[in-house]
């Protein structure tokens, strides 16, 4: 590590699900290149849940950027939450490595699915890509970012 760096030099957001107040459905981040990245970290947040909702989170993988072959990763989703469950504005974190993926059979582009069912809730997602293989992580940010400072 080289403390001289930035952390946006190290860390990018690579992918985003905006907060919002979300209608029952799935959303999710674009898919995001694992080869450009060591490793990455979705951090899903519940805002407040609706009366009854929950929320569920996972990582998919495919075989490009526009979704081919989609499916799930295995073991990488979290515990749903729910507003029974007293779970609203609280997180949950999925780690993301190479290993984690069918690499044999070409899947290296990842993205973060969230679920919300039962009633509109508060929520958002951040995947955050760490250690960029080239150059800083900042080229790697997403779309969306519109600003670093420092």
């Amino acid at each position: 590590m080289n403390g001289n760096l930035n952390p946006s030099a190290r860390f990018s957001v690579a992918g985003v699900i905006d907060p919002d107040a979300y209608a029952a459905g799935t959303y999710a981040t674009d898919w995001i290149d694992m080869q450009k990245w060591y490793a990455l970290e979705g951090i899903v947040m519940a805002g407040d849940l609706g009366a009854s909702a929950t929320l569920d989170a996972k990582i998919r993988q495919a075989t490009d950027g526009s979704g081919t072959d989609a499916k799930d990763v295995t073991g990488l989703a979290i515990t749903q939450l729910t507003q029974a469950g007293s779970d609203s504005n609280k997180q949950a974190l999925i780690n993301v490595v190479q290993g984690d993926l069918d690499k044999n059979n070409g899947f290296r582009f990842v993205q973060l699915s969230m679920t919300i069912a039962t009633a509109t809730s508060d929520a958002g997602a951040v995947v955050i890509g760490t250690d960029a293989r080239y150059g800083a992580a900042s080229a790697n940010d997403a779309a969306t970012v519109d600003e670093i400072v420092g």
